[in-house]
C-alpha cells in the first residue's frame, strides 16, 4: 500500500474519478460542490494497493493551519485503514512545511474514525452538502 503526491495530471484525474465516485454517485454531493475552486491550491493524495488506486484526498494550506479534505476510499476497500494511511501522509506534509494544526469537516457517521487518530469535536453540527458534519481540530 502507498500513498503519494500526486504530480502527474493523469494521476489527479484518477483522483477526481475516485472522489465522484464516493461523494457525487454514492453519497449524492453535486460535483460542481465536489470538484471547486480550490482544487489548483490543493496538494492531492492518492492511495494505492496492488497497483489499484483506491482512496484520494486533497491538502490546503489555510492562514496557519492545514485543511485535510475530500478524504475517500472506494467502497470494495474500506475497512483496511487506508483513510488512516492518507490522514497519516496528510499530516506528514503539513508537519514537513512547519504547520502545527490540521482541521477537517467530517461527515458525522465517521467521527469515530478521526477521533481514533487524535481528532477532537469543536463545532456542533451542520449540514454541508445535505450531509451532516462537525468540526474537527488536531494538534501535530
Amino acid at each position: 500500500m502507498t500513498v503519494k503526491i500526486i504530480t502527474t495530471d493523469e494521476e489527479l484525474a484518477k483522483a477526481y474519478d475516485i472522489r465522484k465516485t464516493v461523494f457525487v454517485m454514492e453519497q449524492h454531493v453535486p460535483v460542481e460542490l465536489e470538484i471547486d475552486e480550490f482544487e489548483q491550491d490543493a496538494i492531492h493524495f492518492l492511495c494505492s494497493d496492488n497497483n489499484q488506486h483506491i482512496g484520494a484526498s486533497r491538502l490546503r494550506i489555510v492562514d496557519h493551519f492545514g485543511k485535510l479534505e475530500r478524504i475517500c476510499v472506494l467502497k470494495e476497500a474500506r475497512g483496511k485503514n487506508y483513510a488512516k494511511q492518507l490522514i497519516d501522509a496528510m499530516e506528514k506534509e503539513l508537519m514537513n512545511q512547519g504547520i502545527t494544526e490540521a482541521r477537517l469537516n467530517a461527515q458525522t457517521y465517521i467521527v469515530p474514525l478521526y477521533e481514533s487518530v487524535g481528532y477532537k469535536v469543536v463545532s456542533a453540527e451542520f449540514m454541508d452538502a445535505n450531509i451532516p458534519h462537525v468540526e474537527m481540530v488536531k494538534d501535530l
